[in-house]
């Protein structure tokens, strides 16, 4: 019989390009890229780039166009991506797990500083994204990065993106186990092979042990979250199916227990449905949680064990709940080996290459060297004796990295936003600052974990559907905007924020807008309600 049409899926035996990423696929191996970047490019300058690079295969190491300067929102579904763009880059560091040795970090930040304007960007899938690169500088930095073990390989583009862990695997006494090594092996073993350079659409994993879910396994398209069995064996819970942008779903539990030294195998197998199986045919409808709405759980997990692992996978528990609802390691806290870790918070995961030197130089002096990147945009210091850590958070808060920070700072995610993002609408870090500044003078009382979470378009890169307030960028009354969703959160009782008929506010009115629901919540709330909770059964009247 032969192959129906369908939704290109390649296990059904349509291998025909169905639209033009499909074909730019075909006619060339993404990877094959970096020999035309280091031979051809980098030596001809932006103007001698072919068209289907630089604006697809570019992107499978962690190179995207940035925005040209100047260009308003309004103007963003308007303009030709060659009249958006100005002739510099954003590259992508990938950092997976998010752990940095003191040489790596320094490193990131030399390069930030030498390259990129001294500008750098903490994403919250624990990169690190520079801006203003020049083609003709890549070469060097590859050379720089490479020689400390880093690189953007696949750090974008329809393949396995970064794998996000808990940035203190091996470290946390309240860790249900270390993930640490699955995590190395699952990257070492798959990152850059050609089986998977070309899935239906990105691919994003979370592989953690972490008590607290800092990872948002709930959001990945495939996540391995640590559980415990009743005889104490320790193992994964095995998650697919998450993703946010303009049709958010959660992801769901397979119900299976991954034995460690199964989860490189689990990890390809999940890849492989996704890759044979995908929907190719629209990049709207290609991510793999389509594929798992329309399937459900049981079918995908017969259809992983019998065509793609070597036997079936035993039943398991669901992960025990978080002891506490925050996700983020900030503050000071203990390591199992009896020292400690100090989390704090940039300006909206706004820094600088040469702010990340001297966050480099301070664990130096009074940690272990090694620091991480978190899946809040926050960096986490590791391995401080009890007597630095004073002098350490001294010397981080004098640095505007907040250990001890308001809860509206603490709370608030950005995206890159109108500044450098080519499908932006609206600017967000320095509009996120303003807004944690000033909700810092109007409710200095205000006491309650709440998460801001400010995007600059629908596609959700800081997951605004999942945010205690999420603003989503948006051209309000002919100026900059936002339209609010409000409630969203992971973990218990997990769900998307709720979109109020017409509720919509201008950039310059959110804050006036944040504080009057915050004020409603306070008023309005019962004993120990959280502020999703109420958002979620708040009259509308109360949110406006």
């Amino acid at each position: 019989m032969p192959a129906t049409r369908g939704q290109g899926q390649w296990a059904l035996g349509y291998r025909e390009p169905l639209n033009q990423n499909e074909q730019s696929k075909k006619d060339s191996n993404p990877l094959t890229v970096k020999s035309r970047i280091l031979d051809i490019y980098a030596k001809g300058g932006f103007d001698s780039i072919d068209g289907g690079d630089l604006r697809g295969r570019f992107r499978w190491y962690g190179l995207y166009t940035q925005r040209a300067q100047g260009i308003p929102g309004g103007k963003t579904a308007v303009l030709e991506p060659e009249e958006l763009e100005a002739p510099y880059f954003m590259l992508r560091i990938r950092i997976d797990g998010g752990r940095l040795t003191n040489e790596q970090l320094r490193t990131i930040g030399e390069v930030s500083t030498e390259y990129g304007r001294d500008v750098a960007d903490i994403t919250d899938r624990q990169n690190v994204q520079l801006h203003w690169i020049r083609i003709e500088d890549v070469p060097a930095i590859w050379e720089r990065l490479d020689a400390v073990g880093l690189d953007t390989t696949e750090a974008c583009g329809d393949c396995p993106r970064v794998i996000v862990g808990c940035p203190l695997a091996g470290v946390d006494g309240a860790e249900v186990l270390d993930a640490s090594g699955v995590l190395e092996e699952v990257r070492a073993r798959y990152i850059g092979d050609p089986a998977f350079s070309n899935l239906p659409r990105k691919f994003k994993t979370s592989i953690s042990g972490c008590s607290v879910h800092c990872t948002n396994h709930e959001i990945n398209d495939v996540a391995f979250v640590g559980v415990r069995l009743p005889d104490g064996t320790v193992g994964y819970d095995l998650w697919v199916g998450g993703g946010l942008s303009t049709n958010p779903k959660l992801a769901v539990r397979l119900g299976v227990f991954v034995e460690p030294a199964r989860v490189a195998e689990v990890w390809a197998g999940v890849t492989s449905v996704f890759r044979d199986y995908g929907y190719r045919r629209s990049r709207m409808h290609a991510r793999l949680k389509f594929l798992m709405a329309d399937w459900g759980p049981v079918k995908f997990r017969q259809v992983l064990e019998d065509e793609y692992l070597t036997g079936p996978l035993p039943d398991g528990p669901a992960p025990a709940t978080p002891p506490t609802p925050d996700r983020d390691h900030v503050g000071v806290h203990a390591q199992s080996d009896g020292r400690s870790y100090v989390g704090a918070v940039p300006r909206a995961g706004r820094t600088s290459g040469r702010q990340l030197q001297r966050v480099a130089e301070l664990a130096e002096l009074y940690g272990d060297g090694q620091v991480s990147t978190t899946a809040q945009q926050g960096l986490v210091v590791l391995g401080v004796p009890e007597e630095n850590l004073e002098p350490l958070v001294g010397c981080l808060e004098a640095e505007d990295l907040r250990v001890r920070p308001s809860v509206f700072r603490r709370g608030v995610l950005a995206c890159t936003g109108l500044e450098f993002c080519k499908l932006a609408i609206v600017e967000t870090k320095a509009r996120s600052v303003d807004l944690y500044a000033e909700l810092e003078k109007r409710l200095p009382d205000f006491d309650e974990p709440i998460t801001i979470n400010v995007n600059g378009c629908p596609n959700s890169c800081a997951r605004f559907q999942t945010g205690d307030i999420g603003l989503k960028g948006s051209i309000v009354d002919g100026e900059e905007g936002f339209q609010v969703h409000l409630g969203g959160r992971l973990g218990e009782d997990a769900g998307f924020g709720r979109k109020s008929r017409g509720l919509k506010v201008t950039a310059d009115g959110a804050a006036d807008y944040v504080e009057r629901v915050l004020r409603s919540y306070l008023d309005h709330r019962e004993d120990g309600e959280r502020f999703a909770t109420w958002a979620r059964r708040a009259d509308e009247a109360l949110l406006k």
